[in-house]
């Protein structure tokens, strides 16, 4: 592996009098320690990632094509599904890559447009997580008033504002941390992540590190905020239900979306609130791979192998299909 080509800038000089040298690429040596592993990690990275892209693109066909499926509920989980099929683009394809050559590395350039769709893309699952979760609220807790509150012009406003806030944080995050200087161009990393970068910064890191604590703490507190408070109504609106086939059936119309936040929120936690050591670095890169690359497949799995609506309407479509 070849040393990093850089060029002087004489006019960026440090405060020891030391000139800072331009990084025009970065290598990618997540994992790289264990070359033994590398066709296995391609194999294992390429079928989830197919099985990603199949899964969710096979959702939001079905959701376009059955009529039963065209409510708010379904509008928000073919967004869902289309994230995650983006999002996992964003990393995957990089990856399967590296893992074949021995020059893993990606342009500068490169690297903060990966940032950017990847930052952009988790803010906006949180948020659209949290427009989930009010439209279940709605569905619960409002059942006869649900077509007005959940209208048309809602459900665009709640699906585009997730959008607009994840972008918004994600060019903020590439714009502070693109104007740091880098002093090394090895990130221990399969992808190019905020914390990664940072670890990287040879100027003062911190006013960087502070917006990047603001932009994530909003993100994640928030998210979770509206979560929370949301399946605290719920669940009070649900134990105020006098039948329990009742309560099964609300429970049920919930359980899919709560385990989705739980699995996607706790790897999250687990990764960003890990100890900065040597010891915690190869489970930091396991549970990033987790959420950027296994998450995105499992959703189509959690939000339709317990749904009723969806499996009958794969079975509708599927009848069509063998008896137009």
């Amino acid at each position: 592996m070849g040393k990093p080509q850089v060029s002087q800038r004489p006019e960026s000089v440090g405060k020891a009098g030391n000139n800072f040298t331009e990084v025009t690429f970065f290598i990618l040596s997540g994992f790289a320690d264990h070359p033994e592993l590398q066709l296995s990690l391609f194999m294992v990275f390429f079928l989830i990632y197919l099985f990603t892209v199949l899964g969710n693109l096979g959702l939001i066909m079905l959701i376009r094509i059955d009529a039963q499926l065209h409510t708010p509920m379904y509008f928000f989980l073919s967004n869902l599904a289309f994230i995650d099929i983006v999002y996992s683009s964003t990393v995957t394809p990089k990856a399967l890559v590296n893992f074949q050559s021995e020059q893993k590395t990606i342009s500068f350039v490169g690297c903060f447009v990966q940032m950017y769709f990847f930052v952009g893309l988790v803010c906006s699952e949180c948020f659209l997580l949290g427009s989930m979760a009010y439209d279940r609220y709605a569905a619960i807790c409002n059942p006869l008033l649900y077509s007005v509150v959940m209208s048309q012009k809602v459900c665009n406003w709640l699906a585009v504002m997730p959008y607009t806030i994840g972008f918004t944080n994600s060019l903020i995050s590439v714009c502070v941390i693109s104007r740091l200087a880098f002093c090394d161009s090895s990130i221990s990393h399969f992808f190019c992540d905020t914390t990664a970068l940072l670890a990287l910064s040879c100027s003062d890191a911190f006013s960087t590190e502070l917006v990047i604590f603001i932009l994530a703490g909003f993100t994640l507190l928030s998210s979770l905020l509206l979560i929370a408070v949301t399946y605290a109504a719920i669940i009070s609106a649900i134990l105020g239900i006098q039948s329990a086939a009742g309560r099964q059936k609300a429970f049920s119309t919930c359980a899919s979306h709560l385990m989705g936040v739980t699995v996607f929120y706790g790897s999250l936690i687990f990764t960003y609130l890990q100890p900065d050591n040597t010891s915690s670095l190869m489970q930091a890169q396991v549970a990033s791979v987790f959420y950027t690359i296994v998450i995105p497949m499992l959703n189509p799995l959690i939000y339709s192998l317990r749904n009723k609506d969806v499996k009958n309407a794969l079975l509708r479509a599927t009848q069509r299909k063998l008896f137009p």
